[in-house]
């Protein structure tokens, strides 16, 4: 749940442990006493004074430079003092003890300084600057994705983000999805006018144009939620297919155990790479087998790999080269494939990869589809192929990585929810006699799932989730 933002906040704005700088930030109305009472003086808006900042008996805990930004302009929208210190731990703590005790203390008049004075929630600070009006909610989650970026396209994704290049786009299909709404009411009010009206004023030429933006800005926050998101990759197949080898060509390390025994892999083993710039999270599981001298460990070790599968945004489906003329180990991997669609929703890919291709004298004859791919995770012989048909599969366009902004699962979701009430919409539209009631209402529920990405229509609850994802200070 949203936390009472009325009172005064305070909280150490850098990360946990040493460093050169350190930042203690205040939010809160009327910080004007408190500086006083903690620095000496007043400070001059947004100027850095440098200082020694005491104690309670006067000696100076550290030399700080400290800033005061008045609202409404500053990050909160509030009153904000930063105290940047050096960063050890210990003085950041001192410092933060000191303004508590300094908030906590009476004035002349008997009444605290800065009364009600609290550490801030995680994610308090970016809450009141959207609660503020300084920051819409897509602007605000694009905070915390430019601090978790793993990536540098990530990074400059998010900072598109935060400057307003996704928030821009939502409010251009906002914009005339209102203006719509407007003639579509207006027949309501004067049925008189009715259709004709509505044709004159182009009602179907501006929801088909705002249909085939939609559809545009839909492609590029799919872009943005891969971008942040990432791509889960499963890899899996028969034992001493090589899947434990291929993890480590692709992470470019050692991280999975590699050895000739059936069954060495007994537990998921996962790592975090990026190809252009966008992560992938490579997930190795145990072999799959049905064989009598699986044991209780590796049994479940199994179980684990198909509930891996079954959460993965794409498969790779490893075959042994080598044995591809074996019978039964041909009719194993037949189960497994037969198996895999039963389990997979159909959008989920599995590529086909013939792996141990250096083992291999002469060319197998194999499957021409672009889903099969042969390769030697021993050399690296086809993984650049693997690694560009991987973000084909999944859908990632590239090559725009400058004009990319950032967006999450949620966003997608929202956008979804606008393009079936806008289909809805045309169907009430384009029917022998229109629905106009039928159609005044899908679009406003449109624009209701439009103002949900943008927090303009937003419950307590999804923002409690959002801010409650960030780091304290922030």
């Amino acid at each position: 749940m949203l936390a009472q933002h009325d009172a005064p906040i305070i909280a150490i704005a850098t990360a946990p442990g040493r460093g050169a700088v350190g930042i203690v930030r205040v939010s809160g109305k009327n910080l004007g006493a408190l500086i006083q009472a903690l620095c000496g003086r007043g400070l001059k808006p947004r100027e850095a004074t440098y200082m020694p900042l005491p104690d309670e008996t006067g000696a100076p805990i550290d030399h700080v430079l400290a800033l005061h930004f008045p609202g409404p302009n500053s990050y909160t929208g509030e009153d904000v003092l930063e105290l940047q210190a050096h960063g050890g731990p210990v003085v950041l703590q001192l410092i933060l003890a000191r303004c508590l005790r300094v908030a906590a203390s009476l004035n002349q008049q008997g009444v605290p300084l800065l009364g009600g004075l609290r550490l801030a929630q995680p994610g308090e600070f970016t809450q009141r600057a959207f609660l503020n009006h300084k920051l819409d909610l897509a602007q605000a989650e694009a905070v915390a994705d430019l601090i978790d970026a793993s990536t540098e396209a990530a990074a400059r994704g998010a900072s598109r983000s935060l400057a307003g290049a996704f928030s821009n786009e939502i409010h251009q299909l906002r914009d005339a999805l209102i203006h719509l709404r407007m003639l579509v009411e207006a027949t309501l009010d004067f049925p008189e006018e009715d259709i004709d009206f509505l044709k004159q004023a182009d009602a179907q030429g501006q929801l088909n144009r705002l249909q085939h933006n939609l559809a545009r800005v839909m492609a590029q926050t799919k872009q943005g939620a891969l971008l942040r998101e990432g791509i889960r990759v499963v890899i899996a197949g028969q034992p001493n297919a090589g899947k434990s080898s291929l993890l480590n060509a692709l992470a470019g390390a050692e991280l999975a155990i590699v050895t000739p025994i059936a069954g060495t892999t007994r537990d998921v083993v996962q790592q975090t790479i990026q190809i252009d710039g966008v992560p992938l999270h490579v997930v190795d599981t145990a072999g799959l087998r049905e064989h009598p001298d699986v044991d209780e460990v590796e049994r479940i070790g199994i179980a684990r790999a198909w509930e891996q599968i079954g959460q993965a945004d794409a498969v790779l489906f490893l075959h042994d080269l080598t044995r591809k003329d074996d019978a039964a180990y041909a009719a194993a991997d037949l189960q497994i494939e037969q198996t895999l669609q039963g389990k997979l929703d159909a959008h989920v890919p599995v590529l086909h990869l013939w792996n141990k291709a250096d083992a291999q004298s002469t060319a197998a004859a194999l499957p021409t589809q672009a889903t099969h791919l042969t390769l030697s995770a021993k050399t690296g012989d086809g993984l650049p192929a693997l690694r560009q048909q991987l973000l084909h599969l999944v859908g990632w366009q590239g090559g725009g990585a400058e004009g990319m902004f950032m967006a999450r699962g949620r966003h997608v979701q929202a956008l979804h929810e606008v393009d079936e009430h806008l289909m809805l919409a045309n169907a009430s539209l384009q029917a022998q006699v229109p629905a106009l009631d039928l159609l005044a209402e899908e679009l406003r529920l449109s624009q209701n799932a439009l103002n949900a990405i943008t927090g303009e229509f937003t419950s307590d609850d999804l923002l409690g989730v959002i801010f409650s994802s960030f780091c304290i200070g922030k």
